[in-house]
């Protein structure tokens, strides 16, 4: 009984909402590049960017603002690498992905040690703030749980309209989607499916980055090895929970954010269960999301394969100025 409570405490969904931000914000950057034609198993890696040069860029401007204007920059470099890999080198995409999440393991890591050295007392950096509603703060429950945030965690909810209207909504969103169900019929008609690519890349890059400066800068304000605790990769599997859709894969976080922060106020209760039990909750949760609840669903179509133009811009202005013979019949 005193587990179900929790369920109803304003404390509880006020927690799912900060636990959820920087997975929705990863999530929403995965269905942009996913509904371009790119696997993108990197989520993870850019969100581990975000978390360390967000700090780092706090702590040295000691300014948060500027702090994710770093996280960001980050986020789309590394996203840029990935596309350089997979779009134009045309490796594996899976391979390509878990290579730059290795990278950007070990370049954060690094990074750290070379700053700090070994000592794990290291500064804690500028963080940002909940916004003050005055009086709407006082409104019982909904007053703790929406309008005592940070602006990370609105700006994350006002993202899930933005990016649902661009996607279905706009002749770009048009463009991302139809790059990853039909490349060549895209690449017919006088679009750049590597620039549709990249572009998706970018802005996947940006919120990735976003989304991992949301987990240092908004309570904890420092950095450690491995931060992010692999929430890229739940961020991906929302993706395919909400069938690669903005509202879909929002409401797919929401659940893992809630497990999360379930997990967390269960350690509160005094359970004589080792800790790291509780921290397996949100992948638990997860997992059995996807195994039982995942209907069937059908990604991008080109997703994970590698476009090869049919013929250089040389060639074709051969054969256009060429022309085509009619057979002669004798």
């Amino acid at each position: 009984m005193q587990i179900l409570s929790l369920l109803i405490e304003a404390d509880f969904w006020a927690a799912t909402l900060r636990l959820t931000t920087p997975l929705l914000l990863a999530a929403l950057g995965g269905v942009f590049s996913e509904r371009a034609g790119i696997n993108n198993m990197g989520l993870d890696g850019a969100m581990l960017m975000g978390a360390f040069f967000g700090y780092i860029g706090a702590l040295f401007t000691q300014n948060a603002f500027l702090g994710f204007v770093c996280a960001a920059i980050s986020g789309a470099l590394i996203m840029l690498l990935l596309g350089f890999m997979s779009i134009n080198v045309k490796v594996n995409q899976i391979v390509t992905a878990l290579g730059t999440n290795m990278l950007a393991l070990g370049v954060t890591s690094t990074a750290f040690r070379m700053i700090f050295g070994n000592d794990l007392a290291q500064l804690t950096s500028p963080g940002l703030v909940p916004v003050n509603f005055g009086s709407l703060s006082k409104i019982p429950f909904l007053g703790k749980v929406l309008f005592g945030q940070t602006p990370i965690v609105y700006l994350a909810i006002i993202l899930v309209p933005i990016s649902h209207y661009i996607m279905y909504n706009t002749h770009w969103g048009l463009k991302i989607r139809a790059t990853g169900e039909h490349p060549k019929a895209v690449d017919t008609v006088g679009i750049d499916v590597y620039k549709v690519r990249y572009v998706s890349l970018i802005i996947s890059g940006i919120l990735c980055g976003l989304g991992g400066a949301a987990v240092t800068l908004t309570g904890i304000n420092t950095f450690y090895d491995n931060i992010t605790a692999g929430r890229g990769f739940i961020a991906v599997a929302a993706v395919v929970f909400g069938k690669w859709s903005p509202v879909g894969a929002s409401l797919a976080t929401l659940l893992f954010g809630a497990g999360e922060a379930f997990q967390l106020r269960l350690q509160g209760l005094g359970f004589d269960i080792p800790y790291a039990y509780f921290y397996m909750l949100p992948y638990i949760v997860t997992m059995i999301s996807l195994i039982f609840f995942m209907g069937p669903s059908k990604g991008p179509a080109a997703t994970g394969q590698p476009y090869i133009k049919s013929g250089s811009k040389a060639k074709r202005k051969k054969v256009s100025r060429a022309g085509l013979k009619p057979e002669v019949k004798s």
